[in-house]
């Protein structure tokens, strides 16, 4: 009985899980490590931290396992998109703090490069249609501009789960999914793009060689499978960016198909032949794990943590306790009785206004309570990912069900609410938040020739629960709560603009 694992390096922490050939989760762990703030806009995390994560994971998981470790033959790692690890010669990192997904700093570096690259043009190249500046190629740009010591020493750029495969086998590679969100790489052609690097003086030899998901980069170094506690030989597989890994693990695998992320960040994620790609909408797109498919993603940045800010704010009684605000929710009139709250605590998408819009609470009155207040917040985010899910009904085919994961789908109450304002069929399987490192993990299974297909993951999902849109309140939310929603949201967008130093 061979063991395989999969590992998710996310925003707040490293999950890893081992599973058998069967798709089998046998055990799992999560360790987490901080973001730091160091200025408006930089959002960095430790490498050091990262590493610890991953090692104390790992090491977790064959302490659990006890000889049974000794049947691992695959590692294979889902990893937060759009980080920047610069490299020297030997493949040491130049920086021990690296910006993630979240860092804006490079703002300035997009503005001077969409002044000779049509941004439309790129985003349709690229799919990349987060706001810009999150994209790495700005990243390096603006390493360039600031750090030109460093810059000059770089040998290579690479992201999250590639620094930890090397750091696991001495090989640099990366993968089509987390290749195609560096903001240079062309999708259809399934390439870096040197007519998208040349106007930013980024040469394609700073880029990692890009392979497929499922192949061997190599063995784990003697030294450090000693250290892990891993035995000899076992193969790491290139892997993938945490969207793709966790389409994969949800089985969003089919044209039309769509998954529901529900955590810090909330998205929907889409699955067809060919990018979704709309000026309006644009939704962020990335290569998928499986070859010839595309994720198209939308998504609302503020989830988790508006929940959880609006908690901290309003209810501090609560401890952060989402439970206890659901519950308190459910005693408020469908609604919220008029009150509406904007949950766009952390900026937004391009869609939601960018970096610069900020959430807001109104149409409150003297007839309003602790629970219209409670059921109001937890209202917002289904309600902000029904405005483009509108949008990506009417411009291709989505289905009716969708399969959710993450930490928001814990709670049925709040999971009901998302069906009703979403307006579909909600799934929850045994999967629920380690959907990433399922992924991974049949990446891994593949990868290492212990499965031929992708088939035996449909085995590891048994249905859980299913929520069902109420019509009557699905009624309300679009005919009455919406208008409002988007009235409100639109409101905020423009007195963010006036805000001081705004962005």
């Amino acid at each position: 009985m061979k063991l395989v694992i999969g590992a998710d390096l996310g925003t707040s922490g490293c999950k890893a899980a081992a599973y058998d050939t069967s798709g089998r989760e046998i055990c799992s762990t999560v360790r987490f490590y901080p973001t730091q703030y160091p200025r408006d806009g930089l959002h960095e995390q430790a490498l050091a931290d990262w590493w610890t994560a991953f090692s104390e994971a790992i090491q977790a998981l064959v302490g659990q396992l006890g000889h049974r470790s000794q049947q691992i033959t695959g590692i294979a790692l889902s990893g937060q998109s759009l980080a920047m690890i610069p490299l020297n010669h030997d493949g040491d990192a130049l920086l021990d703090n690296v910006p993630i997904w979240s860092d804006t700093r490079a703002q300035s570096q997009c503005d001077d490069y969409f002044t000779r690259v049509e941004q439309a043009t790129w985003y349709q190249r690229t799919g990349n249609g987060f706001p810009p500046a999150l994209y790495t190629l700005f990243k390096v740009m603006w390493l360039r501009d600031h750090q030109p010591d460093v810059y000059q020493k770089a040998s290579t750029v690479v992201g999250s789960k590639d620094w930890i495969n090397l750091r696991l086998t001495g090989k640099i590679r990366t993968d089509p999914s987390y290749a195609s969100g560096f903001g240079a790489f062309d999708l259809l052609g399934g390439a870096y793009a040197n007519d998208l690097l040349a106007p930013a003086g980024v040469p394609e030899e700073l880029l990692p060689r890009i392979v497929p998901s499922t192949d061997v980069v190599g063995v784990v170094l003697p030294d450090v499978a000693r250290a892990l506690g891993l035995p000899r030989s076992v193969a790491v597989v290139a892997g993938g960016v945490d969207n793709s890994c966790m389409a994969l693990g949800a089985l969003n695998t089919k044209p039309g198909s769509i998954y529901a992320s529900l955590g810090s960040s909330s998205w929907l994620t889409l699955c067809d032949t060919k990018p979704v790609l709309d000026e309006t909408l644009r939704p962020f797109v990335f290569a998928h794990v499986v070859p010839g498919l595309y994720n198209s993603a939308i998504s609302t940045f503020s989830a988790g943590t508006s929940a959880t800010w609006a908690i901290d704010t309003f209810f501090p009684s609560m401890d952060g306790n989402i439970d206890a605000l659901v519950d308190l929710a459910l005693s408020a009139n469908v609604g919220s009785s008029g009150v509406i709250f904007v949950p766009s605590i952390s900026g937004g998408t391009v869609f939601e206004g960018g970096p610069v819009v900020r959430g807001s609470l109104t149409q409150l009155s003297a007839v309003h309570g602790p629970q219209d207040v409670a059921r109001a917040i937890i209202e917002a985010i289904p309600m902000a990912l029904r405005r483009p899910l509108d949008r990506l009904r009417e411009i291709t085919h989505v289905h009716d069900s969708m399969m959710v994961t993450g930490g928001g789908a814990r709670n049925a109450a709040w999971l009901q609410i998302y069906s009703d304002i979403l307006g579909a069929r909600l799934v929850k399987t045994n999967v629920d938040q380690q959907a990433a490192t399922l992924g991974a993990a049949a990446l891994a299974l593949v990868g290492t020739g212990l499965w031929d297909s992708f088939a035996p993951l449909e085995s590891s999902h048994t249905v859980e629960e299913q929520f069902n849109p109420a019509p009557d309140k699905s009624r309300i939310y679009t005919e009455e709560v919406l208008p409002r929603f988007t009235f409100a949201a639109n409101q905020s967008l423009e007195f963010s603009k006036f805000r001081p130093n705004a962005g």
